[in-house]
């Protein structure tokens, strides 16, 4: 089975809420709320990786900050290792490119939105 290695970005602003993106149609698992990131290109840090995707996708830089979580889910097709790190904007603001919306949410609330499966270990951890 395809094995693919991505970073996610939980990323908080000023009042602690943390930035959700939801799966747009033309992406796999549509309609499903995700922490923002992408796929680990070879060469490339996790943290590197973080902080390119997040500048391709929400068209802003990141400083990223420590680990949250590193696990690994089995979708029926392919293998994801999902590693999520604190993150926090440093200039510009989130635009979604990609994503079908952005939303910023406090912590309390997080668990209110339908996750992508790979997501759930490290919401169990920030919640």
């Amino acid at each position: 089975m395809k094995k693919v290695d991505v970073v996610g970005a939980v990323i908080y602003n000023e009042k602690n809420e943390v930035l959700c993106a939801l799966r747009s149609q033309q992406m796999s698992l549509p309609g499903y709320w995700e922490f923002p990131g992408g796929k680990i290109e070879d060469n490339e840090t996790p943290q590197e990786s973080l902080a390119r995707e997040i500048k391709e996708e929400l068209n802003c830089i990141i400083e990223v900050g420590e680990l949250v979580v590193d696990a690994t889910h089995e979708y029926p097709n392919v293998i994801v290792r999902l590693i999520t790190y604190k993150a926090k904007i440093i200039d510009g603001d989130a635009v979604a490119s990609e994503h079908e919306k952005l939303l910023w949410l406090p912590l309390n609330k997080l668990k209110e939105l339908d996750w992508a499966p790979a997501d759930l270990p490290t919401l169990a951890v920030i919640c």
